[in-house]
């Protein structure tokens, strides 16, 4: 039986707005530049829509729920984030709405800078296939 986190996580990757797909599709496997997204992710106590982890980079869709109410819990959220070596884009779901594209170069911008930093893509691992065998290396 999952833990409860787990069974968060899990619900909230199939409860996804069409904003967060339209960014979820450009994302995922490996689309942006062969950096690993993953979606609605545990870090601490916290959810996060977007996590690359090679980057440390979380991407952020502020919804409609993200009104003044949300701002005080959002700041201190971002904060402790930031605290613990992550960074942190946002963008509004009206953002996404009007120019998905415009989002995903601000994305690979921010992973461009986060290149500078030191930190890189980690290289694709193609899972083992029974059917390509081993080069035959007896006598």
């Amino acid at each position: 039986m999952p833990s409860p986190r787990t069974a968060a996580s899990r619900r909230l990757r199939t409860s996804k707005s069409g904003t967060e797909l339209r960014v979820w599709i450009r994302l995922r496997q490996r689309k942006l530049d062969g950096w690993k997204f993953r979606r609605q992710q545990t870090i601490g106590e916290y959810y996060v829509d977007f996590y690359c982890p090679a980057a440390k980079l979380i991407v952020e869709i502020d919804g409609p729920s993200h009104d003044y109410s949300r701002d005080a819990y959002d700041m201190r959220r971002q904060a402790w984030l930031e605290a613990n070596g992550y960074g942190v884009i946002r963008f509004t779901a009206r953002d996404v709405d009007h120019n998905v594209a415009d989002v995903v170069d601000a994305i690979r911008y921010e992973l461009e800078e986060r290149l500078k930093l030191g930190f890189t893509p980690r290289p694709y691992r193609a899972s083992f296939s029974p059917s390509v065998g081993f080069a035959d290396t007896s006598p």
